[in-house]
């Protein structure tokens, strides 16, 4: 096995979900980027940081970007989620996408690893996703792509399925590369969520005159489920998994999932949201953090497990290798 470090840039680090799966499988972050200052507080309180750029990629000095071996990204999906207006790269957030080509042009990185919603493949009738894949091509890099549910290769009772793009340089390397199989679903929703236990007070609804409350108790009845907010109503989630967790959760106080436990009807706590997205114990919120903004951070993040066990097949490849690139 090589000795040498594999070094990760990470762009769109949000809070550091990918740069955590990466980190677990035993590469070094080296530099990463981040607009949102309050994603960054809490990338900083949990990694420290200190290579943490804050700031609008696309105003930063690229040229100043350190060289590493691998860029990750999980650029903004709201453009062609299918819970969202599916604009694509007629929205600026689709159109961030081409920085992360420009940033590649620039560092020559030997692989780049994209996270993306499951909808991208087939947005715009494909034209989103050719337009991914020739701007990768047009600079060398020959490209992987599956689309990974987490209850099905992260252990997590989530229904969170995700487009994974991995990019190589090396066509050998390409070539020895495979996406995780698949295992078994052994984590319960009940081994997330204490139903025995009471949680804080915000995270109950008690206002029996509110209109939603009245909807909502009309709606949810099983003690043994979630149940999912969204514009068309609230449904049961399916197979006893938590339905996929959004940043709406952060800006519509109604859109976090619901459950009964002992002591009422409740959304599910920051905690439990953690992990269900597969974060450590050890991973926490800074003071100061809100409850909107906790909820939007998380919902904005990714499965780490999942992203974990695609960094190992990654670095399995990579250390046969003599030449990274």
């Amino acid at each position: 096995m090589k000795s040498k470090k594999i070094t990760v840039g990470s762009m769109f680090a949000g809070i550091g979900g990918i740069c955590l799966g990466f980190k677990q499988a035993g590469f070094d972050i080296v530099w990463a980027n981040e607009k949102d200052a309050a994603a960054c507080k809490t990338y900083r309180h949990n990694f420290g940081g200190t290579y943490l750029v804050e700031g609008d990629i696309k105003i930063l000095d690229k040229t100043k970007i350190p060289k590493f071996d691998i860029l990750t990204a999980g650029f903004p999906c709201q453009s062609f989620s299918v819970a969202g207006p599916h604009r694509g790269f007629n929205d600026a957030r689709g159109n961030l996408f081409f920085q992360i080509v420009e940033v590649a042009r620039i560092i020559d990185p030997a692989v780049i690893f994209l996270e993306n919603v499951s909808n991208l493949i087939d947005h715009n009738n494909g034209r989103t996703f050719i337009t991914i894949f020739n701007a990768l091509s047009e600079i060398g890099y020959i490209l992987r792509y599956n689309n990974l549910p987490s209850n099905e290769y992260g252990n997590l009772p989530q229904t969170r399925n995700r487009t994974y793009i991995v990019a190589f340089k090396n066509e050998r390397i390409c070539n020895m590369f495979n996406f995780p199989s698949p295992i078994e679903l052994t984590t319960d929703i009940f081994d997330i969520i204490d139903k025995h236990t009471k949680q804080k007070d915000i995270y109950y609804y008690t206002n029996k005159n509110d209109a939603f409350y009245k909807t909502m108790v009309n709606r949810v009845k099983r003690t043994d489920s979630i149940y999912r907010v969204h514009d068309s109503g609230i449904h049961i989630a399916k197979n006893r998994t938590c339905p996929t967790l959004t940043a709406s959760m952060g800006t519509m106080h109604n859109r976090v999932p619901i459950i009964i436990d002992d002591f009422g009807y409740r959304r599910l706590s920051i905690r439990e949201c953690l992990d269900f997205q597969g974060f450590p114990k050890e991973y926490t919120f800074p003071n100061g953090t809100s409850i909107e903004q906790a909820y939007k951070q998380i919902g904005n993040s990714v499965c780490v497990p999942v992203v974990k066990r695609i960094a190992e097949q990654i670095r399995i490849v990579m250390e046969v290798c003599d030449d990274l690139q």
